[in-house]
């Protein structure tokens, strides 16, 4: 369970879910975004010899993928201080600078919100 109890239930949602996914595939990173319908979309870490994504970038690929035409907000769950810049720079291309992006822990503990900027 997440362990940031002022999330709003839909942003602990997406923590979890992107926590779920890094423990479960055993990647460095997990993450999930949400899109302007609720839909979620999870991924882990992509790191083959012809493909690297990080787990957000993934996730607002699979998004983008599904037909998802903005975002409302995004997690990551990494041991990182913080979202990359070309992490929220994903984000911001389909959800717009003011998107917020939640980064985690790997306990769900949430260190920080940053806008998509």
């Amino acid at each position: 369970m997440t362990e940031t109890p002022d999330l709003a239930p839909e942003d602990r949602k997406i923590v979890t879910l992107a926590r779920s996914a890094r423990a479960r595939n055993g990647v460095p990173e997990g993450a999930a975004v949400r899109d302007e319908t609720g839909r979620t979309y999870v991924a882990g870490t992509v790191d083959l010899d012809s493909l690297k994504l990080s787990a957000l970038q993934t996730a607002v690929a699979m998004a983008v993928a599904s037909g998802a035409k903005s975002l409302e907000a995004a997690a990551v769950v990494t041991e990182a201080g913080s979202a990359s810049a070309e992490d929220r720079a994903a984000v911001r291309d389909l959800g717009g600078p003011g998107t917020p992006v939640l980064v985690a822990g790997p306990d769900g503990t949430v260190r920080e919100t940053v806008t998509a900027g």
